[in-house]
């Protein structure tokens, strides 16, 4: 059986080279988008109702005052042209709404992604400054403190009141023991020696020679 040279073909070609009947449209999403979300915004305005209020009633006024010659749309057909097109532009604006929703729902998920990262970072920013405040109590469990160092400095001043005050006495019992020894040595040599064996006195007069 021959094989068919068109499936050869086909099955030898990449999808990518073969030749398209369309041009593939390939609109730049973000100026798109941003295009979509204006309108959008511009929908949800008073400006815009006013503005189509506004048209409508001229279109009805136009259609039902003005000569028939002028007249595009029939009121007797119930504006037929005035309804295709609100209902147009409704067709329209649906997507558009849609489509700007969209794309408020992935920036909604981009910021709540943020959101989680950053709250993930606070809390081990929070839990890290926790352990390191506890370590530092820990740490200064052992330092000496201001009141512990006053009261240390205040024992140790007391100790040398204390021991200054007893250096001063046992100075002062020095020196006393010191001057009474020198106040006897003194009156002992002043006393005047008297021979054993003599008696300058008999019988209460003085012995003559």
């Amino acid at each position: 059986m021959p094989e068919n040279p068109r499936l050869r073909r086909a099955l030898d070609t990449p999808m990518a080279a073969r030749a398209r009947m369309f041009p593939r449209m390939r609109p730049d999403p973000d100026a798109f988008g941003r295009a979509t979300e204006g309108f959008a915004r511009f929908m949800g305005t008073p400006q815009f109702l006013v503005y189509m209020t506004v048209f409508c009633a001229i279109w009805l006024v136009w259609n039902t005052v003005a000569p028939q010659a002028w007249r595009f749309d029939s009121a007797a057909l119930g504006f037929t042209a005035l309804t295709l097109m609100l209902s147009l532009q409704a067709s329209y604006a649906a997507p558009l709404l849609l489509l700007a929703q969209n794309r408020q729902d992935d920036r909604d998920k981009v910021s709540l992604t943020e959101d989680r990262k950053r709250s993930e970072r606070n809390l081990h920013d929070t839990e890290y400054l926790t352990r390191e405040l506890a370590a530092l109590r820990i740490a200064l469990r052992d330092v000496a403190t201001r009141d512990f160092v006053r009261s240390e400095l205040r024992s140790v001043l007391e100790e040398l009141a204390e021991s200054q005050d007893g250096e001063e006495i046992r100075l002062r019992r020095g020196t006393r023991k010191r001057k009474k020894k020198e106040t006897l040595s003194e009156a002992t040599t002043q006393l005047p020696a008297v021979s054993p064996g003599r008696n300058d006195t008999d019988n209460g007069e003085p012995h003559q020679t």
